[in-house]
């Protein structure tokens, strides 16, 4: 692969390597949660999924990827999962972002948008 199609790919990188990279952060996150003493880069890594899954969305929804609020999901608060409308093999969604975080990135009329049909 050429640099000008590693660069490509980086700009606009295909919905299987967006979700990949948001169960990778998601779960990166979730160790370092764990460990308890590096906050910091728990907070890093918990707005790093965010970006990704905003990108997600501004790229591949509603076609291919869908808000959908969560119901079955023990949480302290309100979340939207992000599921494929096809599943990939080993996913079948991208992860939760909450209601507030999504209301904080997206519009309105985005979340809307971005809502199963």
């Amino acid at each position: 692969m050429n640099s000008e199609s590693r660069v490509t790919t980086l700009l606009n990188p295909s919905l299987e390597q967006l979700i990949d990279e948001i169960h990778s952060v998601n779960h990166a996150w979730k160790v370092a949660l764990a460990f308890g003493d590096i906050p910091t880069l728990a907070t890093s890594l918990q707005e790093m999924k965010t970006r990704l899954q905003v990108r997600l969305l501004r790229q591949y929804a509603p076609d291919r990827v869908y808000l959908a609020l969560d119901m079955e999901t023990p949480s302290e608060e309100p979340l939207y999962g992000l599921r494929l409308r096809e599943p990939l093999p080993g996913y079948s969604d991208a992860a939760h972002l909450p209601v507030r975080v999504a209301e904080k990135h997206l519009s309105p009329e985005l979340i809307e948008q971005f809502q199963k049909l």
